[in-house]
């Protein structure tokens, strides 16, 4: 990789006349950093589009590129990626339907919009992996016709289809009215139903025709592992009748009940059966659904398992006295909770005054506090409430300085985050003794962090590549930086857009 010339064509300053220099040299990772430029003209997206097809497919999904642009002869998978994004053209459809390279009738068949006799084509196809791919994304109708197919590998993804109908959702998760299907991977590809596992207890000479199944595949006759599969995407499909889903949370199965832990409409049995499951990952996730009731979400505060506690914090409708009863024995971190988010205005004035400054961290990782509750909370004896309202806009100097020589090192990276910390401030952070590695690092990409702040974060290793990009780095600094050992950094001062343009022209030549 030349790390200079990426670096370079990722420069925002980057002359027009310079980025057609680079493209005429462009390998791939250059090609990925011009294909990602804002400025990037339709002549230069062309250009770059005739050198490498990859960076044709990006172009084309990024909607740099038209179908006029395109020869779908030429460029297969550029011309695909805009009958993705649905900018193809319908002919190029029926082309394509009938391609011989099987991969590409798999991925028009993930297409949208297609034509009616394009999806006819597809859902005939004589590779069940395009098939598949067709029931994955089709229409209702289509998804409906599919769920007969005789291969249960379709019907399984009919059943992760969220247009199929709700009916043919649950006629595949009871077999009602639907014929039993009558291939699956495993016992095709075995030739007779088998078991298939690995690692094989004695290896082949040759390798096992079904050796690109899913460990723990297996049929013996009935195409059990594929039908498991399919209930479980058609329980996790919120199309799928609650009625038809929540008879699944007593099954013996483990995933098919974790599918259900997220669904909003099973009644309330099912939900207390979830509660009471042994698996704590299953709990966890019921305990973190929005739609589960109170009552529920009580009983799973006092689970056994930190991670289901943990997840019942993160529901935005826990009630707000649990969740104060969950901060003191649950360790949460300083992250913004949803119910936190939400909470009203009487609300944030009784968090604010909670004798638990774990209560108080969780409030202070608001962005949007009144003036006087985030000044109150600055004001806090306890450093992690410190470290949670050290970011919040608008805290004056005066109060972040004052937090750094109360309690040091345990507030300094999160004050350097403050979007209004000063150049001073920013300054009197990279001289702390101390120092704090991870300071260095927010300092660096700070927006008023100023040259002998920057210059001090040199000398880090991990904010080195961070500061060398910032536009007020000296020039003859980024200049120097150009030839630094590590290519992360030539690459950052390449990109920096306070190199003079004539250093740019000599290091595209």
């Amino acid at each position: 990789m030349n790390h200079i010339l990426c670096g370079l064509a990722a420069n925002p300053a980057l002359p027009a006349e310079l980025v057609d220099r680079l493209i005429t040299v462009a390998d791939d990772e250059i090609a990925t950093e011009l294909a990602a430029r804002e400025d990037l003209g339709h002549a230069q997206a062309l250009a770059l589009a005739a050198r490498d097809e990859g960076t044709a497919v990006h172009l084309a999904y990024e909607g740099r590129l038209t179908s006029a642009d395109i020869d779908p002869v030429a460029q297969p998978q550029a011309a695909l990626a805009l009958l993705d994004t649905g900018a193809g053209l319908p002919e190029w459809a029926r082309r394509f339907a009938t391609d011989p390279v099987t991969e590409r009738r798999e991925k028009l068949a993930a297409c949208q919009d297609l034509p009616p006799d394009v999806t006819d084509t597809l859902a005939a196809d004589s590779e069940i992996a395009v098939v598949a791919e067709l029931a994955l994304w089709t229409t209702p109708d289509m998804a409906a016709r599919l769920a007969r197919h005789p291969h249960a590998e379709v019907r399984r993804a009919v059943a992760a289809n969220e247009a199929t109908p709700p009916a043919v959702l649950e006629m595949l998760l009871t077999g009602d009215g639907l014929p039993p299907a009558r291939h699956c991977l495993v016992c095709e590809r075995e030739g007779t139903p088998a078991p298939h596992a690995r690692p094989h207890p004695h290896p082949h000479p040759h390798p096992h025709p079904a050796d690109d199944l899913p460990p723990g595949a297996f049929c013996t006759g009935s195409h059990e592992s594929t039908v498991h599969d399919m209930w479980r995407q058609a329980l996790s499909n919120p199309a799928t009748p609650a009625r038809a889903a929540a008879g699944f949370a007593g099954h013996s199965s483990a995933l098919l009940r974790w599918s259900l832990a997220g669904r909003s409409d099973l009644p309330p049995e099912a939900w207390g059966r979830l509660a009471d499951d042994p698996l704590p990952g299953i709990r966890g996730d019921l305990a973190e659904n929005p739609a589960v009731d109170a009552a529920h979400l009580r009983a799973l505060a006092t689970d056994v398992s930190p991670d289901v506690r943990r997840s019942l914090a993160h529901n935005p409708r826990v009630p707000l006295d649990l969740l104060a009863s969950l901060a003191g024995t649950t360790k949460i971190g300083a992250t913004l909770l949803p119910r936190i988010a939400a909470a009203t205005p009487a609300e944030v004035e009784s968090l604010a005054k909670s004798p638990d400054p774990a209560v108080r961290m969780l409030l202070a990782a608001r962005r949007d506090l009144p003036p006087g509750t985030r000044d109150a909370l600055a004001a806090d004896t306890d450093a992690k409430v410190l470290k949670s309202i050290a970011p919040h806009p608008g805290l004056s100097e005066a109060r972040l300085r004052d937090m750094i020589d109360r309690h040091g090192v345990r507030v300094l990276a999160r004050v350097a985050t403050n979007p209004d910390a000063s150049p001073s401030l920013l300054e009197h952070v990279t001289r702390h003794d101390p120092p704090v590695p991870k300071a260095f690092r927010e300092v660096a990409r700070h927006r008023n962090a100023t040259a002998p702040a920057l210059l001090a974060c040199l000398t880090d290793r991990q904010a080195r590549p961070i500061a060398a990009a910032h536009p007020s780095l000296p020039v003859p600094v980024v200049v120097e930086l150009l030839g630094d050992a590590e290519g992360r950094v030539a690459a950052a001062a390449a990109a920096n857009p306070s190199l003079p343009p004539a250093m740019m022209l000599k290091l595209t030549r």
